[in-house]
């Protein structure tokens, strides 16, 4: 079966996207995707793959999501999120165990993006939620914005408390993706409840980094985007 998606995402190969990709999520010596190889292949082509290959044991998936190839990892990943949100009470979490046995390679922004909060979010809806908390603590980049990503489900649902206390947790993070992941995350939660994003705008704008105060304003009218600008 493996061999098998192998051909079919060989076959899906764009070189010329392949080093857009390379570029996008940083994969020189030193950038934070140093090693990750590309094929060039699109997010819908991998999630088509993705569910072709939806029935697909652990041990295989494993051996996808350990490859140095980012789409044979996304590809897992997808299988991973698709069985989830299919799966019973049981199969959910044993794929949230499976998942979490696995952070390692759960190590670009998109990997992070297309799974943590489907995943880790779902799965804790309900439930206590100190691991991600202990993830914002991680030294580990992926681990911390998979902590604030993984909030989203909880944004959707209307409940901004782990957001807004996970955001707070990170406004002193050194990454631009971390930046950029609690301004998206505020943004979310001031969708649907302004009044929760503004009262924390109110009292940290001043101490945010410029990324995340724009990304959290970015839908604000021109002038409340300009006064919380002037800081």
């Amino acid at each position: 079966m493996i061999l098998k998606i192998k051909k079919d995402l060989q076959n899906l190969s764009s070189p010329s996207k392949a080093r857009v990709y390379a570029g996008f999520f940083k994969t020189g010596k030193g950038e934070y995707g140093e090693e990750d190889v590309f094929l060039g292949i699109t997010v819908p082509d991998s999630r088509r793959i993705a569910i072709k290959y939806r029935i697909l044991p652990f041990a295989e998936i494993k051996k996808l999501l350990y490859s140095k190839i980012h789409e044979e990892r996304l590809v897992a990943l997808l299988i991973l999120v698709h069985n989830f949100q299919k799966g019973s009470p049981d199969e959910r979490k044993s794929i949230f165990n499976f998942y979490l046995e696995n952070l390692a390679y759960v190590n670009n922004w998109d990997l992070v993006d297309l799974s943590a909060d489907k995943i880790i979010g779902s799965y804790l809806l309900d439930k206590d939620k100190m691991l991600l908390y202990k993830l914002a603590k991680s030294k580990n980049l992926w681990e911390r914005r998979i902590s604030m990503i993984a909030t989203y489900t909880f944004i959707k649902n209307k409940d901004f408390e782990d957001a807004l206390r996970i955001s707070e947790m990170l406004l002193d993070d050194e990454h631009d993706l971390i930046h950029k992941a609690v301004g998206w995350m505020l943004r979310e939660v001031g969708n649907r409840n302004l009044k929760a994003e503004e009262s924390f705008l109110n009292k940290h704008y001043k101490e945010m980094s410029r990324t995340t105060l724009r990304y959290a304003i970015e839908k604000f009218p021109e002038e409340k985007r300009n006064f919380y600008l002037r800081k």
